[in-house]
């Protein structure tokens, strides 16, 4: 290894070692998954899928992304899966591209409300191609689907995605699913911060409420960084692979699948339905020793991993309180709440997750230990 890039990495190592990791779309993965992302499958070329591969060489490949494709299905109980995506936005697009034409209207959540870029953000390709709108949140911090419903029978979008980036409560399937219906709309569900909760029983489902389901597998589900798309009905097979390969991406990325297989069968554990149980309680601690410090937590709790945080009574912003505590060694992002008047550069809240530090062995007692750090940081 170059001697820069190994003083780099040690350098990493050492980050991470001595940060306590509260970024909500971070997590730490199993030895067995980083070892398969430097294995062989880093080397060989499969452009194609299963057995309509369009390089020789690739029975072993085959194998791999058979496995990883049979062990997500299971894990969520689907009939059909893509593991290609490259990222959660690229399965995003894929899905957009597979279901509807440039220029159709789409409706997503407001990046300043907790929405994705990839939902439609004017700066995002999904905001460039289609014709996005948006919905909210109310003042407190919650989805109003009544609300959701009128501006949908305003927009009349031919796609609907519910899904956040910075929404800590449980999002309503069903109510997402009437909505759709009202309008005819197709459903998708962008379960990139949630599917590792869903994985373990701690989150709604939205199979068998949507059209199609989108996720990373990085984040609460504790694999490589990369996306994954579901699906239920046979006549959207085609159209998604197609639009994956060779429609938004080339060769799979055969190393990373691989992990992913073994992401899913971690997953489908005991000791991970454990896990998901205990970032609920760490959330659920961190929310109440914030409540009864005067911190105010938008939607006043969590049903999640993600907890966000109103700064503006201190006489910090979302960013300083950022790197105030990266000083500290405690990493978050800074993060608009809802109806913010900085900018997204600045910013009035913080966005926390418990995902990576349980994934450490850290329960309750310990994250109310890191809540009052916190406390004493931002109210210095």
């Amino acid at each position: 290894m170059d001697k820069r890039l190994e003083k780099i990495l040690n350098s990493e190592i050492k980050r991470q070692e001595s940060t306590i990791e509260l970024i909500a779309s971070e997590n730490f993965a199993s030895q067995s998954v980083m070892d398969l992302c430097g294995s062989v499958f880093t080397n060989k070329y499969a452009e194609g899928y299963p057995s309509l591969r369009y390089y020789n060489g690739c029975e072993n490949m085959d194998q791999v992304e058979q496995l990883a494709i049979d062990e997500l299905k299971k894990l969520f109980g689907v009939s059909y899966a893509n593991v290609q995506p490259h990222s959660g936005a690229n399965a995003n697009t894929a899905v957009f591209q597979a279901l509807i034409s440039p220029g159709d209207v789409i409706l997503g959540m407001d990046l300043s409300a907790g929405g994705h870029l990839s939902h439609g953000s004017p700066v995002n390709i999904s905001g460039k191609i289609y014709k996005p709108t948006y919905y909210g949140v109310s003042d407190e911090g919650l989805l109003d689907y009544d609300e959701i419903l009128k501006i949908a029978k305003e927009c009349k979008p031919k796609l609907i995605i519910a899904g956040a980036s910075a929404y800590s409560r449980h999002i309503d399937w069903c109510e997402f699913n009437k909505i759709a219906d009202e309008v005819g709309a197709y459903l998708v569900a962008d379960i990139s911060h949630y599917s590792g909760l869903i994985a373990g029983g701690e989150y709604p489902s939205p199979v068998g409420f949507v059209d199609v389901i989108t996720s990373t597998t990085h984040k609460t589900l504790r694999g490589p960084r990369g996306g994954v798309i579901m699906w239920n009905n046979p006549k959207f097979t085609k159209r998604i692979n197609s639009a994956i390969f060779p429609g938004t991406q080339g060769g799979p990325l055969m190393h990373i699948i691989a992990a992913k297989a073994q992401c899913f069968i971690e997953a489908n554990t005991v000791e991970f339905k454990k896990y998901a149980k205990q970032i609920i309680l760490n959330s659920k601690e961190m929310c109440s020793v914030f409540n009864e410090n005067g911190i105010n937590v938008i939607s006043g709790g969590t049903d999640s991993h993600i907890i966000l945080l109103d700064v503006s009574s201190t006489q910090y912003n979302g960013k300083q309180v950022a790197d105030l505590l990266e000083e500290n060694n405690i990493t978050v992002n800074k993060n608009s709440i809802p109806n913010d008047k900085l900018p997204f550069t600045q910013t009035s809240g913080i966005r926390i997750g418990t995902a990576a530090e349980t994934t450490r062995g850290l329960v309750e007692k310990d994250f109310r230990e890191i809540a009052l750090k916190i406390i004493k940081v931002i109210k210095t």
